[in-house]
């Protein structure tokens, strides 16, 4: 089944940056589709939305509420309709506006990133579920309407807080609704049997919910702080995400704030007790702390390695092995620092570009080059698995070094850059340099270099992208790579 990445890669043209907000919305919207007791769906653009007299939109996503029945049996990703059929889809990427469909069952929310709309969330109510609500439904759709509301805005989900959908309280857990001056309008059941298991003796309805979990929590500083965050939750400050133990109870606490129209209406806070589920995680903590030692244990290893090459290099008169050696000493050097940070890392995900500001001092100490060039960058490479990691740092590091060693004459100044755009199909990557340029005749196929070799069979094999090599517009050589995010089909 395609994922939204690879949905987004094939049917758009959107940026790295409203890629992003996507994932974010899509890694909050299960709150959404519980408090609003419905499907929530994502919709993008297919066509020229406007100009075309058959625009078309695609389901690139869909969330089921697990507080309510689905309005949808059938899977909807996937699935293109045209204004005919869901008017109220195009209606919002239009008007820029939230947009109501036929009866009370379908409402479309456009979700806008920094000026520009680049899709449409709708929510479908399954009909069976139109009756009387309870004070709990009432509470939860209020707080729905004011996410929805935000999103339109563009001001939820906040890119500061990151998602976290396996420990993240959820709406069913435990919710508790705020007003302007931290007290507690409505608290659901769940809610309160938490605050229970921390202590709590009496009702939370009326109370000022900072003071009631400040009294409540053991460590006095983890009191203040989480009773400071829910008190700057009312005043718009980002939501955070908290771990209270409270007389041998566990709790995690997520603050919202909640901010339609640009006024703060108050806070929701979530609250899910995770005592049971914090005993086994220990037992897990050795499984994990061992995976890192091994990351660890082998970048000792490569370093090691290194260590024993740059000697052997010292030993040598002749200058040609001495460089070979230099460029293998690099080489394991870029694979250890890559472990270095799997070890690290807890989500086998590295990110790129810190691991390139490390590398380039290092390919400038262990290989002769000319101290005059300089390194700069542009734009960010951003976060890859690690499988994909390492051939893609391996290539950086080939082509940053070629263009630093052979693309200057001895003593000249000059500058390397690295230009780097994602997007939601590419992560696009120029290594250029203003040095003397490409000899005459040069062919990227029919090169010798085992530099170049080992980039050619790494991008081709691993990474399944393409390069090239050409002169730069204004002199030099531009060392152009592209390697895809995503599959990419033919526009429907």
């Amino acid at each position: 089944m395609s994922t939204l990445s690879d949905l987004l890669a094939e049917h758009t043209d959107l940026p790295g940056d409203s890629v992003d907000h996507l994932q974010r919305v899509v890694g909050e919207w299960q709150l959404l589709a519980d408090l609003s007791f419905a499907d929530v769906l994502l919709w993008v653009g297919t066509d020229d939305v406007g100009s075309s007299p058959d625009a078309k939109v695609l389901c690139v996503a869909q969330c089921r509420p697990t507080t309510a029945p689905t309005a949808f049996t059938e899977d909807m990703v996937g699935t293109i309709v045209s204004e005919f059929e869901h008017p109220s889809v195009i209606d919002s990427l239009l008007t820029r506006e939230i947009v109501r469909g036929e009866g009370a069952t379908s409402e479309s929310v456009p979700v806008r990133c920094s000026e520009h709309v680049i899709a449409v969330l709708t929510r479908d109510t399954n009909p069976t579920q139109l009756r009387p609500p309870s004070a709990l439904e009432i509470a939860y759709r209020e707080c729905a309407d004011d996410l929805c509301r935000m999103i339109s805005e563009g001001t939820f989900p906040s890119p500061v807080e990151r998602t976290d959908v396996n420990s993240s309280p959820r709406a069913g857990d435990g919710f508790i609704r705020l007003d302007t001056e931290g007290r507690v309008v409505y608290a659901s059941p769940n809610a309160l049997s938490a605050y229970h298991r921390m202590g709590l003796t009496t009702e939370l309805s009326g109370r000022d919910l900072a003071a009631v979990t400040r009294s409540l929590i053991t460590d006095p500083f983890d009191s203040q702080e989480i009773a400071d965050h829910i008190r700057a939750s009312l005043t718009g400050s980002e939501g955070h995400r908290m771990e209270a133990d409270a007389r041998g109870a566990t709790v995690l606490i997520r603050t919202l704030s909640l901010r339609p129209y640009g006024r703060s209406v108050g806070a929701v806070v979530l609250v899910r007790d995770v005592t049971e589920v914090k005993r086994r995680d220990r037992a897990l903590l050795s499984k994990d702390a061992t995976i890192r030692e091994i990351h660890h244990r082998v970048k000792n290893n490569l370093q090691t390695v290194a260590a024993l090459l740059r000697l052997q290099s010292r030993r040598l008169d002749n200058a040609e092995a001495r460089t070979a050696l230099s460029e293998s000493v690099r080489r394991v050097t870029s694979i250890a620092l890559v472990h270095e940070m799997l070890s690290m890392s807890v989500d086998e995900e590295i990110d790129l570009d810190e691991i390139v500001a490390r590398l380039v001092p290092i390919m400038l100490d262990v290989a002769t080059v000319n101290p005059r060039v300089q390194v700069v960058r542009e734009g960010k490479l951003g976060v890859f698995s690690a499988e994909r990691a390492t051939p893609l740092v391996m290539v950086l590091t080939e082509l940053v070094q070629n263009a630093m060693e052979h693309g200057f004459d001895g003593g000249t100044a000059g500058i390397v850059r690295i230009s780097a755009v994602r997007s939601a199909r590419w992560l696009d990557v120029v290594i250029g340099d203003d040095g003397r340029g490409l000899p005459t005749g040069f062919s990227l196929e029919k090169s010798e270099g085992l530099g170049l070799q080992i980039v050619r069979t790494l991008v081709s094999v691993e990474l399944g992208g393409s390069l090239g090599l050409r002169p730069a517009p204004g002199g030099g050589t531009d060392a152009s790579l592209r390697v895809p995010l995503g599959r990419r089909a033919p526009r429907l």
